[in-house]
């Protein structure tokens, strides 16, 4: 019994931290998946969902971020397990996810900005998505700019668009092109 929690928890954890990131004087581009977890879990994930009428644990997700040389940035993002139909704001976060939703800061900014006029999908990485009759969805999002070096840490999936209700965190190793 105790050999097969060891050999769930190993697999938990290869699942939770499924990440790949490259830097290549060609760019940057990374891949990382996750299934939520509860805040507290056994198995802890980098994945955490604070709410899980909204977002239920085992869910999943999966960011990708691709950055030319030049700076020109898509990030990709896909989930299942989602609240079938429901419509959800998803935005890159300053920093890691934590046990309190507010760990992951602020939304990034292209050009950092206190005014309300520049929370803007021009200025952040908006991912909104509504889930589809099975619970999956997906969204991307290109801007010509790149992420500065430590300042894109995580996806926040907050209950709906233009709410500040957080329901879920995934921590993201985000990249920069040289």
């Amino acid at each position: 019994m105790v050999a097969g929690i060891c050999a769930g928890a190993v697999v938990a954890a290869l699942l939770a931290s499924g990440g790949t990131g490259a830097g290549t004087p060609d760019g940057y581009s990374m891949r990382t998946d996750a299934r939520f977890a509860p805040v507290g879990a056994f198995v802890p994930s980098a994945a955490v969902t604070y709410d899980t009428k909204l977002v239920p644990a085992a869910a999943w997700i999966e960011v990708g971020q691709r950055t030319t040389a030049s700076g020109a940035t898509t990030v990709r993002l896909r989930v299942e397990g989602m609240v079938p139909g429901h419509a959800y704001a998803v935005h890159v976060h300053q920093k890691p996810c934590g046990a309190d939703p507010a760990a992951a800061g602020g939304h990034f900014q292209h050009k950092p900005s206190t005014d309300p006029a520049d929370v803007t999908a021009d200025n952040e990485v908006w991912l909104d998505f509504t889930a589809d009759e099975h619970g999956a969805g997906g969204a991307s999002a290109r801007h010509d700019w790149n992420f500065r070096q430590g300042e894109a840490s995580s996806v926040v999936i907050h209950d709906m668009p233009g709410s500040r209700v957080r329901a879920a965190c995934f921590t993201v190793p985000f990249g920069w092109a040289p």
